[in-house]
């Protein structure tokens, strides 16, 4: 990951600030193909940090350095991106458009103060960008819309800005209009509608500011008019609004006070035009992002606790604070080791400092809890994938240190002397399951490795080691996100395949049977022998097992009656007709012969097992399927073509509800057989764009349908 900053055409150091007042974070969301990553390059080359914007086709770019983006030439990682502009340093934070990569998403989400949604002029936008828009809504983040490929032949910012209107609402508007070129086609420039003022990138940049020429000026004066009144709405001085109506002018730098005002606090989203191409813009957004986000002085933090759980007063983005730092994101790097992006909360981080690293909550998705005292080595500036070093992150910055032996994603770094912890963000449950086999022996081991690599890095990345099913089971996002981390282990120098997932089912009688088990050997010296009869009666669904001993007369010696259970167990455990384990049985033993000299508790332990598939011949064994509870959550416009889904999923719907998070959005309950929901959230995304989610639970175990249950056995005798 870390490279010599000549390889990225990287020109000078890194930016270092002294004060939280001079940074911003800002996270650039979007759908896939939207353009944020060319636009992060085009800020980069603009802002003087590299000499040359790379290109996301040549796979050049500073934030798509992970081969499997360079092969996709799409985003599959959160990455950061620091330049300094106006003596501010501006760390923007890349996040993939994909929704199979939301946990990237979601770190960026957290590392950010404000966020910057860019709309494709070709493209418009996804499902799933409108309901990140609400998302940010919900916690007051300060947003702002970039509206990108002003240069394509089909771009229509109008439109554009019309449909973030439409969806994102009210106060969405933009501060400048495209201006065409003499070709009457090409964007050659901005109209600012506060400034009143054209600004022309005909000679690149920076702009040459003019006066508009008159045909302008009607555009710019009904932008104008609907842009003041969307300010003076927000401002604090009451009297703007009667002023203004009154036919009064309103200062340029009161109207600029009092926008910048409205978009830190996330009450005014500014669009800004923009084209990576050609540099239109690019200055203009770069002095919004300075200017009208926030400082980290002014986002509210999270909350924090003690190791132990214990309260926590609330932190400050202080210096001179407690130390409290968040690990972000967690790669690992063949030639630096562990390679952490930290957003450092209160206090300063410095080189060979002795921390804390804690990280509890994420037992479930194979993260035990752990807490550990590390000293850092060198703190970084990350630009993409290339470290450059510097000598303090104080609070509000962001900064990568390499080499922990223990930071996984969403560990907090906290002082050794006060250890605390930061309250973990809300991360998506990997849903779709894909099972794994090494090639070899040796390549388990390297596999082993590997995985411990990736776990540590992706809390979107489950692993479940099946002690039934005996498979090796990635839990994952969708398809694109499996692609990715099959990769990341087959570059790791793993060679594996992938096989059918199977789904831990279960077996039962279903009508009583008696069984009879007879295992006589004589081999010279002591033999083997033991005789046993049993009644094997179904119990109800959730009772388990039941051993009931109704011998008389001592036909089965006290001694061997246990045996006689364990072989039971153990034939439950093997299976009867397609090698899952055996449940709710009662089982009866009411005879049986021994012999005084043959006789043993392993003879009759097989006794038992001999006796139970002999009564499994008479029983009618069938095969039991777990069922789920699903509560899949989407659009109420797809809530037909979902509920029509599952019920050929042989599911059966218990009902619907409006979703009480979100408007316009519906709760759709189910109970869902789980060998239906293997790929079912790859196959949900496509049914509602993206927009659609969903969770599961286990609820019961219920009879295979007789067809189904054939093809399992046949399956399991191919396998045996």
């Amino acid at each position: 990951m870390a490279q010599k900053n000549q390889e990225k055409g990287v020109t000078g150091g890194a930016p270092v600030v002294t004060e939280p007042g001079r940074v911003r974070n800002v996270v650039l969301v979007g759908h896939s193909g939207a353009g944020k990553t060319t636009l992060v390059e085009a800020l980069l080359a603009a802002s003087g940090t590299i000499g040359r914007a790379g290109s996301v086709t040549e796979g050049t770019t500073v934030c798509d350095h992970d081969p499997a983006a360079v092969r996709q030439q799409r985003s599959v990682s959160l990455a950061c991106a620091p330049l300094l502009h106006r003596d501010v340093k501006v760390n923007l934070l890349d996040t993939p458009g994909y929704g199979d990569f939301v946990g990237e998403l979601r770190a960026g989400l957290r590392a950010a103060d404000a966020a910057l949604f860019v709309v494709s002029a070709v493209d418009g936008m996804d499902a799933a960008t409108a309901a990140l828009w609400e998302e940010c809504a919900a916690v007051d983040m300060p947003r702002a819309v970039a509206v990108t490929r002003l240069d394509h032949p089909r771009a229509d910012f109008d439109e554009a800005v019309a449909l973030c209107q439409r969806v994102f609402g009210d106060n969405v508007l933009p501060l400048y209009l495209p201006m065409l070129g003499d070709d009457g086609e090409s964007v050659a420039g901005l109209m600012g509608l506060i400034t009143r003022r054209v600004f022309d990138y005909s000679a690149g940049l920076p702009a040459a500011v003019r006066e508009p020429d008159p045909e302008h000026l009607p555009a710019i004066l009904e932008s104008r008019n609907e842009l003041i009144e969307g300010v003076i709405a927000e401002s604090e001085d009451e009297t703007l609004m009667d002023r203004y109506l009154g036919g009064e002018e309103i200062d340029t730098e009161v109207l600029i006070t009092d926008l910048e005002t409205a978009v830190a606090r996330g009450h005014f989203y500014p669009v800004v035009p923009v084209c990576a191409e050609t540099g239109v813009g690019l200055d203009a957004l770069l002095d919004g992002l300075v200017a009208a986000f926030p400082s980290p002085l002014e986002h509210e933090l999270p909350a924090v606790t003690g190791v132990d759980g214990s309260p926590r007063p609330p932190l400050a983005c202080d210096p001179e604070g407690p130390l409290v730092a968040e690990v972000v994101k967690t790669t690992v790097d063949r030639h630096v080791g562990r390679v952490s992006l930290v957003r450092v909360f209160s206090g300063t981080l410095r080189p060979d400092q002795v921390v804390h690293v804690s990280g509890h909550g994420m037992a479930e998705r194979g993260h035990p809890d752990h807490d550990a005292d590390e000293r850092v080595g060198h703190i970084y500036s990350p630009l993409g994938a290339t470290l450059r070093e510097v000598p303090t992150a104080v609070a509000g910055d962001i900064c990568a240190i390499t080499k922990s032996g223990s930071a996984e994603t969403g560990d907090t770094i906290s002082a050794k002397e006060e250890p605390l912890l930061v309250a973990p963000w809300e991360m998506p449950e990997p849903l779709l399951p894909v099972a794994i086999v090494a090639k070899s022996r040796a390549d388990e081991d390297a596999l082993a490795r590997n995985l411990a690599r990736l776990v540590a890095g992706d809390p979107t990345l489950r692993l479940d080691r099946n002690a039934e099913t005996h498979q090796l089971v990635l839990w994952c996002m969708g398809e694109a996100h499996a692609d990715v981390v099959l990769d990341r282990l087959r570059a790791g120098g793993v060679e594996l395949e992938t096989e059918p997932v199977r789904v831990e089912l279960r077996e039962t009688f279903t009508v009583a049977a008696k069984g009879h088990g007879r295992h006589v050997k004589q081999s010279g010296g002591h033999g083997q022998y033991a005789v046993c009869d049993i009644e094997v009666t179904p119990l109800p669904r959730g009772a388990g097992f039941e051993f009931v001993d109704k011998v008389v007369g001592g036909a089965v010696p006290h001694n061997y009656i246990p045996s006689v259970e364990k072989g039971v167990r153990a034939q439950m455990e093997r299976g009867l007709v397609g090698g899952y384990p055996v449940v709710d049985l009662r089982v009866t033993l009411f005879d049986g012969k021994a012999h005084s000299v043959d006789s043993s508790d392993a003879a009759f332990q097989t006794a038992g097992a001999l006796a139970l598939r002999d009564a499994a011949e008479k029983g009618q064994p069938t095969l039991l399927e777990p069922v789920d509870e699903v509560t899949v959550r989407v659009p109420d416009a797809s809530v037909g073509a979902v509920m029509g889904d599952l019920s050929g999923r042989r599911g059966r719907v218990l009902g619907t509800e409006p979703d009480p998070d979100a408007e316009g959005r519906t709760l759709v309950r189910a109970e869902v057989p789980a060998t239906e929901l293997l790929r079912y959230a790859v196959e949900l995304r496509s049914m509602t764009a993206g927009t659609g989610t969903f969770r599961r639970e286990f609820a019961r175990y219920e009879p295979m349908p007789a067809h189904l249950a054939e093809q399992v056995r046949k399956e399991a005798g191919g396998r045996s």
